[in-house]
């Protein structure tokens, strides 16, 4: 270790994480990275993610453990009142409370905004849900594919035939909890220099609409609009990875410099000098008919040969990856995108680590996940817990305690 390195840059921040399934997971997962100290609030039964396989001890799935290295596990009964007394002593000493329970549910349950801020008064309180509470759907209940449905991602992704398509990946989750995160982080800072706390609201639906339509909001941008709302060269049906002799190749000529390089590359020098090419302008009115020209052309070459001419011309290019190539990616080992690293009950396992580099930052050893409890009885011990007054609880089902 550099003696010279700092600390992690949330170093010294708790966070109360409430948070199961995906969207809370992921974002605490990030601040955990970052070096925040978070402590994973679960019921007696755990976050379902627990059980959902693949797995090999019950409890600790993949999915479970690769959404919560890093995070200490404290399992309370929050709807027996000892549970919720010892949550609120542990309020007192935390800086961000985040759940992902519907606003209604929170406040019965005891843990809604004013009944959090009596024991701090300055904590950044942040509710994640399916919608904004200024909206008619404000007490709906909402997972992934039903906001990709409502979004247009759903739409977007409609096959050959006109039916519309999930993303293969839990993509409204988790760009939520990116923007939970940040939110959390901007409201930290906030305090540092006002004294006050923040509440925050990250709703689903409207987060990946910020997200999906930041490109495809495109015409109807103008009020009154001056066209359909969508990204042209983004929706071009000829937008795809293209088939090549042998497998799949992605590539995207953008420049006016990209596109007349490749067109006189593959022998189309009547393309590479036309006025609609060689306006930005003119040539986004007709992308499709370019898409539709690397689509024709593609099969004339291996996805080897491409990749040769194109890095040749200095033409954006990559051949198309699976889940198992991304596993041996040249890029991704030697930037050691997937770290290897020791659990106590699983043995060897491989994980991500955080993508942002911190310079000179001692992000210390790849964390690991913990079992449900694990680390309940030190928490409790810390807010003024006696042994036996642990053991109480844990008898009566209050507390559970790891194995």
């Amino acid at each position: 270790m550099n003696e010279d390195a700092v600390p992690p840059p949330l170093a010294g921040v708790t966070i109360i994480d409430l948070t199961s399934v995906l969207l809370g997971p992921f974002a605490t997962l990030l601040l955990a990275q970052m070096g925040a100290r978070v402590i994973k609030v679960e019921s007696p039964e755990g976050d379902i993610t627990r059980a959902i396989a693949p797995t090999k001890t019950p409890g600790l799935s993949a999915l479970f453990m690769n959404c919560n290295r890093g995070k200490l596990s404290l399992a309370l009964d929050l709807k027996d009142p000892r549970g919720l007394e010892a949550l609120m002593r542990l309020v007192g000493g935390a800086d961000v409370f985040f759940h992902s329970m519907r606003k209604g549910a929170a406040e019965r349950l005891g843990i809604g905004e004013d009944a959090v801020r009596i024991h701090r008064s300055d904590i950044v309180y942040c509710g994640a849900w399916g919608f904004d509470q200024q909206g008619p759907y404000r007490d709906l209940p909402a997972y992934d594919d039903i906001v990709q449905a409502v979004s247009g991602i759903a739409h977007l992704l409609a096959d050959e035939n006109g039916d519309p398509r999930y993303i293969p990946t839990v993509v409204v989750d988790k760009i939520t909890g990116l923007y939970a995160a940040n939110a959390m982080l901007a409201a930290l800072v906030g305090r540092q220099s006002t004294g006050r706390g923040a509440t925050l609201e990250v709703p689903m639906l409207e987060s990946i609409t910020h997200f999906v339509m930041a490109e495809h909001l495109a015409a109807a941008t103008y009020q009154p609009p001056i066209g359909p709302p969508g990204y042209e060269r983004i929706l071009a049906a000829s937008r795809r990875p293209y088939r090549t002799k042998d497998s799949h190749v992605a590539t995207l000529p953008y420049t006016t410099a990209h596109w007349t390089r490749l067109l006189r590359a593959i022998g189309r020098d009547d393309l590479a000098g036309a006025d609609w090419v060689t306006s930005a302008s003119e040539r986004s009115k007709r992308i499709g008919e370019l898409y539709d020209l690397l689509r024709d052309v593609a099969p004339e070459r291996t996805t080897a040969e491409w990749m040769e001419l194109l890095r040749d011309i200095d033409i954006p290019a990559m051949p198309v990856s699976d889940l198992n190539d991304l596993l041996v990616n040249d890029q991704l080992v030697a930037s050691g995108m997937f770290e290897h690293y020791d659990h106590p009950s699983e043995g060897p396992l491989k994980g991500l680590r955080l993508p942002v580099r911190f310079a000179g930052t001692d992000m210390g050893p790849p964390p690991i996940a913990r079992a449900l409890g694990a680390d309940t009885a030190e928490i409790l011990g810390q807010l003024g817990y006696g042994a036996d007054e642990i053991d109480a609880l844990a008898a009566d089902g209050v507390a559970v305690l790891a194995a």
